[in-house]
């Protein structure tokens, strides 16, 4: 009934955005007569997807799932094709595929130098069509403060008003709104506080699985 989410097509829309010009300047010592350049995107691009799905973006040796033989042929044919030794690789994955320090859809990238990144490969399957409207509430502190408000009204209405009143008002409505507001935003603060959580502007670069 809904389709899975193509991460690498939220990234075109990324980039369709928030388009920077290239320069000839390069890590990877890509020949830019031969680099595809749908396959070209600028860190702010992948930033912004990162963000909107809450996933990580880093060094590939942190990656613990194993790189299939169509990405290891990828490698070599771009290797072979630019005549370069690709180094210092990224994959762009939800937190539970890298091997993060306590403090299923790999993309893997090649740095290019000024900020870019060349997509080597993806594979495994496509996010859950509802990753970004459920990862939303974690996007920033605004987006956080907006679910709770909502989620706590709406919570309030199966609150039986009549136990604590018999003739229920607008007003009494709100006070239990405030209350019902009040213990939500406890509970999600120790939780976060607790599990070490944080919002998906602060992680997508982050290697730490407590940040």
């Amino acid at each position: 009934m809904f389709t899975h989410t193509d991460i690498y097509k939220e990234l075109n829309k990324a980039k369709a955005v928030t388009q920077a010009p290239l320069t000839t300047s390069t890590l990877n010592n890509f020949d830019l007569d031969k680099v595809e350049s749908n396959r070209i995107f600028h860190i702010s691009q992948i930033k912004k997807t990162c963000i909107d799905f809450r996933l990580r973006f880093l060094d590939a040796t942190l990656f613990k799932g194993e790189f299939p033989l169509e990405a290891i042929s990828q490698i070599k044919s771009i290797e072979a094709t630019h005549n370069t030794i690709l180094s210092d690789l990224k994959i762009m994955a939800p937190s539970k595929l890298f091997k993060l320090e306590n403090a299923d859809d790999p993309l893997l990238f090649a740095p290019m130098g000024n900020g870019y990144y060349y997509l080597i490969h993806q594979w495994g399957d496509d996010l859950h069509p509802f990753r970004k409207a459920m990862v939303w509430p974690f996007k920033n502190i605004i987006t956080a403060c907006i679910s709770l408000l909502v989620f706590s009204f709406f919570l309030s209405f199966f609150v039986p008003m009549s136990l604590f009143t018999p003739n229920p008002t607008t007003r009494d409505f709100i006070m239990i709104y405030f209350f019902m507001f009040k213990a939500v935003a406890a509970i999600v603060i120790y939780y976060t506080f607790a599990r070490g959580k944080n919002f998906n502007r602060a992680i997508w670069n982050s290697k730490y699985y407590n940040s």
